[in-house]
């Protein structure tokens, strides 16, 4: 018992970065083209100023999680990542330094180098997180040993030995950026105002109908690529609430945004992003980390987890550090509530 309630803890922690930052890498994406002239796109900058680093703790917070709780599927995941992990780690060092640096550059080709970089990367990071679940879901090549290497691609198919990137975990990445670019929309439809509102809940539909397109693709190739990962569905069956609810978080978000309640349509957005994480996580559950080279070598929940007494004291400890982080979330998001001023570039 004590193991799935760690398995679902980091489960919701995952989630919780992909809801707060989230945002944050759609309105990277959004700004280099929505913002029409430097006051909007100031505007724009300044909606997730107070609450962009903030957010990012939370991915630090499940990494180090993980690594309590499962320290096996740590070490054979990291290693094995390595890989795309410097990539993804160097595009966060880049959207931290372009977004402080712009700050402090009044130079028009440095604000358009450092928006392009910021753009840039937080469009890499969407794609590279959303490739890096297809993984997840699709497999890995493990060793007897339990770790594994992956090349960046190899022949674009999914297989006992792929590579990072092919067709299935290409279109994860797309799922993840189209998503998280909506997302960020609805942020800015709630935190700016005039025309750059207009503009924002106005490319949420045509982004709407894509998401609601690459979920129904990444359904049927999850299913091609994983068969079983529809096994805990039918033996467990009020889990088909999870899919309920995708579709249901898509609905509201496009009936919310078209009524023109920007925060509604945004909660149903981070509605759609849990469900869809806690789906996949019960697709892949008790396997952690699943292998292609045979069910024998996944790193499964009963061989990673840590021991019952430290998890059992891990426990009490989490909920204190988390009861600390939540009420920093809190604190920070109602002291900076209400839309970004335009002309002044903050709140």
């Amino acid at each position: 018992m004590i193991g799935f309630i760690w398995f679902w803890i980091v489960a919701v922690m995952i989630a919780g970065y992909v809801v707060l930052d989230g945002f944050d890498m759609g309105v990277g994406v959004l700004h280099l083209f929505l913002a029409s002239n430097e006051a909007e796109r100031k505007a724009t900058l300044a909606s997730i100023g107070p609450v962009w680093d903030g957010n990012e703790v939370w991915l630090l917070a499940g990494g180090g999680t993980l690594y309590f709780a499962f320290p096996l599927l740590y070490a054979s995941a990291f290693s094995g990542f390595y890989l795309p992990l410097m990539i993804v780690l160097w595009l966060l060092v880049l959207r931290g330094i372009s977004l402080e640096l712009r700050n402090h550059l009044e130079m028009g080709v440095w604000q358009t180098l450092l928006d392009g970089i910021f753009g840039l990367a937080s469009a890499l990071l969407a794609v590279f997180f959303g490739a890096a679940l297809a993984n997840v879901l699709r497999g890995v090549p493990l060793q007897a040993d339990g770790y594994f290497f992956l090349p960046l691609w190899t022949n674009w198919r999914p297989g006992v030995s792929p590579g990072i990137l092919d067709w299935y975990t290409v279109i994860g990445g797309l799922v993840a950026l189209t998503a998280l670019t909506m997302h960020g929309a609805l942020w800015l439809a709630i935190k700016t105002s005039g025309a750059l509102e207009q503009r924002a809940r106005k490319i949420v539909r045509p982004l709407w109908a894509v998401v609601a397109a690459l979920t129904v693709v990444s359904l049927i190739a999850t299913i091609a690529v994983r068969p079983a990962s529809l096994n805990n569905y039918f033996h467990y069956p009020v889990s088909f609430v999870i899919p309920v609810g995708v579709i249901a978080s898509l609905g509201g978000v496009w009936i919310w945004n078209r009524k023109t309640e920007p925060v509604k349509a945004f909660l149903a957005s981070c509605c759609y992003l849990f469900f869809m994480l806690a789906g996949a996580c019960w697709g892949v559950y008790p396997a952690l980390l699943p292998a292609t080279t045979g069910a024998d070598r996944d790193i499964t929940l009963s061989r990673a987890i840590s021991g019952t007494h430290t998890l059992e004291v891990g426990l009490v400890w989490w909920g204190f550090g988390m009861a600390l982080a939540v009420g920093y979330v809190v604190f920070v998001y109602s002291r900076f509530r209400g839309k970004v001023d335009i002309e002044a570039g903050g709140h």
